[in-house]
């Protein structure tokens, strides 16, 4: 006698609750979105410090011996950025908030001597240019005090100094052990497709998020030191801003060459020589990301369009705040991956070949 065997959920009802996991999983973030801060960075770097921690147990090292490593190397390069290059960062990023209305109004006295025409008492430009250097001034202000008085409150130090670090450490000691379990709850009936997806979605966070990463501290760097190198005021704010905003491909360079440009024509303006020097330090940034950094470090077959993440970022940042920008670009390559195989399915089913490809793949038709 066969045994009974269990019927599988239909469709409908699985959809039903998957979508009910998926709502839940946005009202927590939602609500929690303080709350899960720390877990949220913790999970990312354990994700992103795993396949260091993995390489050095594949040399001979414990695990936990392993991922103790890791973290005193972290600490000591979080040792140094605090003590040689954040201080220099918020001392550039206050004086150039604060000689923005200078420079607006050098901008101001060459339109007036260039076009004076358009440069009247009562124009609408010579107006909007006296208010956006004290708009400047005023935003970036508000901005940097925020930064610095949550930057300096004690529930901010303790979750970026205790709470953070010892998440990660303890989700990098697990990880693989987490993973594991993860897998052994997953259903049987769909449990190949989900691994195929998740080793779709962990080979496309891989290639995106660590590459990408590690290209825009490279540009960030090089940006930075290049910059200084020429005597640009600020080079090195605006080599880091460069560089953290090329995570979304073509921004970083945008405005970071319109940023360095425009300070650059104010300081070295006559000196064709050292503006075209600025000019050829993005040329040149651009010309090592898309030719070298990126094909190696990222790949072409990531699968996130720029506008996609923009969206993606644009969308969780908004209506989830830090958080929702933390896990956009995870959510953004999940819908991504998934989008893909769903297109995959509906290839090869018949709401998409028809009932014309049968009957052209069918040898009787032709009698």
């Amino acid at each position: 006698m066969q045994k009974a065997r269990h019927m599988a959920l239909p469709v409908r009802d699985q959809a039903k609750y998957w979508g009910i996991a998926a709502a839940v999983f946005l009202v927590l973030l939602w609500f929690l979105g303080n709350v899960i801060l720390p877990f949220v960075l913790g999970g990312a770097l354990a994700y992103l410090l795993d396949p260091i921690a993995d390489r050095l147990e594949r040399l001979g090292l414990s695990r936990a011996f392993a991922v103790s490593l890791i973290a005193l190397v972290a600490l000591l390069v979080l040792v140094l950025l605090f003590l040689l290059v954040i201080p220099t960062i918020i001392r550039q990023t206050s004086q150039l908030i604060e000689t923005a209305p200078t420079i607006v109004g050098q901008l101001q006295d060459w339109l007036t001597t260039q076009f004076p025409s358009l440069m009247d008492a009562d124009s609408t430009i010579r107006q909007q240019l006296s208010r956006l250097g004290e708009t400047i001034q005023a935003i970036g202000g508000d901005i940097l005090n925020g930064l610095l008085s949550s930057a300096l409150s004690l529930v901010n130090v303790v979750v970026l100094i205790v709470v953070v670090p010892v998440v990660t450490f303890y989700l990098l000691l697990d990880w693989d052990r987490m993973l594991a379990r993860i897998d052994a709850l997953l259903p049987l009936d769909h449990r190949d497709n989900i691994r195929l997806i998740a080793a779709e979605i962990d080979r496309t966070l891989s290639s995106f998020i660590r590459g990408q990463g590690l290209v825009c501290l490279i540009l960030g760097v090089g940006y930075a030191v290049a910059l200084m190198a020429v005597g640009l005021n600020f080079g090195l704010v605006v080599g880091l801003t460069a560089g953290l905003l090329s995570f979304i491909p073509y921004v970083g360079a945008l405005v970071g060459g319109v940023l360095a440009m425009g300070l650059g024509l104010f300081q070295f303006w006559g000196d064709w020589l050292m503006i075209g020097a600025v000019a050829a330090i993005f040329g040149a940034g651009q010309f090592i990301e898309g030719n070298i950094l990126s094909p190696k470090m990222v790949g072409s077959s990531v699968g996130l369009h720029p506008v996609w993440l923009i969206f993606a970022l644009s969308v969780f940042g908004s209506v989830f705040g830090f958080v929702g920008l933390l896990v956009a670009v995870p959510v953004a390559a999940m819908i991504g991956v998934i989008t893909r195989f769903l297109i995959g399915h509906y290839k090869q089913g018949l709401l998409y070949r028809g009932q014309s490809t049968n009957a052209a793949n069918d040898p009787s038709a032709d009698v």
